[in-house]
């Protein structure tokens, strides 16, 4: 059912793994892309893709490393190498694949890093999912995921590995990044149609409030998940979003 691979153009190694059920079949293409200190080995990513091939033999679902995540080899995270590990991705998914119909699902951090790029760069997908989308990295990172002294400690330019099961090396230089590109300062309009948003009220990492102004200021669809937490951990709700970003894609 899946397969491993790894992508090396322009100096990076991107580690990733596919889901396919009938690669020869295969021309719709959805790009899972985990959160905070997330790995190619996502759960949820592989339950997504269980729903999808329940139902449809002709689509793939690609999960990948972000910079300095699972196994990459980058020691430290920026959001340059964030944009090209999705260009990268987002080319060899066409070349690879021979995928002619792309889509994004993506949560938290991935979320973020997704409107990002194509506030950035434009968007190469026809729909894309955002469950619980950090729209203010910057204040989930410092406020919500640091813990005791942590963010003192970078202030005072130390690095220092944050996240939860998993941890990922934070620098005084990637807060500042994050700071300086707030995504609610910008104009999603333009691609208001084709983003949906899955939010949970009970979130404890992305304030559910922030993402509903977010959504509302840029005329996005978003649906409560009432109950539902961060990881989405109740299989009901995880369902439900599933079965939710595979209608909004139009899977038929």
């Amino acid at each position: 059912m899946h397969k491993y691979y790894e992508i090396n153009e322009k100096g990076n190694n991107i580690r990733c793994k596919v889901y396919c059920k009938d690669r020869p079949a295969a021309r719709r293409a959805v790009l899972y892309c985990t959160g905070f200190a997330g790995h190619r080995d996502n759960g949820a990513a592989e339950k997504f893709a269980e729903s999808v091939f329940s139902r449809y033999k002709d689509v793939i679902v690609i999960v990948f490393n972000w910079p300095s995540h699972g196994d990459d080899v980058k020691k430290k995270l920026n959001l340059e190498d964030c944009s090209t590990y999705l260009e990268l991705v987002i080319e060899d998914m066409k070349t690879r694949f021979g995928c002619t119909e792309l889509y994004s699902y993506a949560t938290s951090f991935g979320g973020y890093l997704i409107l990002k790029y194509i506030s950035e760069h434009g968007n190469p997908f026809r729909k894309i999912s955002l469950r619980c989308p950090a729209v203010y990295m910057y204040d989930v990172l410092t406020r919500f995921i640091m813990k005791n002294d942590e963010y003192d400690r970078i202030m005072k330019g130390k690095d220092v590995q944050v996240g939860f099961d998993r941890k990922i090396i934070v620098t005084k230089a990637l807060l500042d990044e994050l700071q300086a590109n707030d995504i609610r300062e910008r104009d999603f309009l333009e691609y208001a149609d084709d983003i949906l948003i899955l939010h949970g009220t009970k979130d404890e990492v992305v304030p559910f409030e922030s993402c509903r102004e977010f959504a509302e200021n840029n005329v996005i669809e978003l649906i409560p998940v009432e109950n539902a937490d961060h990881r989405f951990q109740n299989p009901a709700c995880m369902s439900l979003a599933n079965r939710q970003t595979m209608q909004f894609f139009g899977f038929q």
